[in-house]
């Protein structure tokens, strides 16, 4: 069901872009991605924090496979991308209040969300890791979170995971601070993506830390915009997809993860 919805929507997007741009020359409603060809700029908003996606280097330079992502998106559309990096629980405010144009920053597709913003063509499929300090014995599935502390960003995919099983939320601003409150026992858990994790553990392999269960279904991740904007929406899609036919997104993927996540 929840494909057929992401499927349909993905769709609909796509459909309303190609239309936006056959008005026979009449100004149609949705003039956003006209706007945004003619200043020569997207607004993409983006965490920084959050390693492999969106964090800085060591000369403190922007990078990471969501930052790549969105340049080549930009690319796509004819114009250059200009971040703003925003912490994870104002990022949908932020969108809303249009700081930003898009959001590029691992925002799974959800039913809820779906209800307010558009999204473009999938471009992650990521399963969810549970994690908890290496010596705890109690928590060996994510049902043993119910009634536990999990560390989280509030309005994260994640965190609404662990919600779902009944775990009492921590919140944090980001990845690193949700495993040192598990490492300090200041939280039991924590549910995040897998391959930030290893990512993690590559920077930090003495962390104290373990992975316990996997989610068995992915997290579905696409490129939000504000609903009514389908030209904009469409047109994402569209480089999304060709980015994935000529291998750029593949290629991407490999470079961070060693493994190809952007498809299904």
């Amino acid at each position: 069901m929840k494909k057929r919805i992401i499927g349909l929507a993905v769709a609909l997007t796509l459909t309303a872009g190609v239309l936006t741009g056959c008005g026979a020359g009449k100004e149609t409603k949705d003039d956003s991605l006209r706007q945004i060809q003619e200043a020569g700029v997207i607004k993409i908003g983006t965490e920084g924090t959050y390693a492999p996606y969106s964090y800085h280097d060591d000369a403190g330079n922007l990078t990471g496979f969501d930052v790549e992502i969105a340049q080549l998106v930009a690319e796509k559309l004819g114009v250059k991308p200009e971040f703003v990096e925003t912490k994870w629980d104002s990022m949908i405010a932020g969108l809303d209040a249009r700081r930003f144009d898009i959001i590029v920053n691992q925002v799974g597709i959800t039913e809820e969300r779906q209800e307010k913003y558009l999204f473009s063509e999938p471009y992650t499929y990521i399963h969810g890791a549970l994690i908890v300090e290496k010596s705890n014995e109690d928590i060996k599935s994510f049902e043993d979170i119910k009634g536990k502390k999990s560390a989280q960003t509030l309005t994260s995919n994640w965190g609404k995971t662990a919600e779902g099983y009944g775990a009492e939320l921590v919140g944090v601003d980001g990845f690193d601070q949700s495993v040192e409150l598990v490492e300090k026992g200041r939280a039991d858990a924590t549910i995040n993506s897998e391959v930030a994790l290893y990512d993690y553990l590559k920077q930090k392999p003495d962390a104290s830390i373990k992975v316990v269960a996997l989610s068995e279904d992915p997290s579905i991740v696409g490129i939000p915009v504000l609903m009514g904007e389908d030209s904009l929406s469409g047109a994402i899609s569209q480089a999304i997809i060709e980015l994935k036919k000529d291998g750029s997104l593949t290629k991407l993927s490999e470079k961070y993860f060693g493994v190809d996540i952007t498809q299904e």
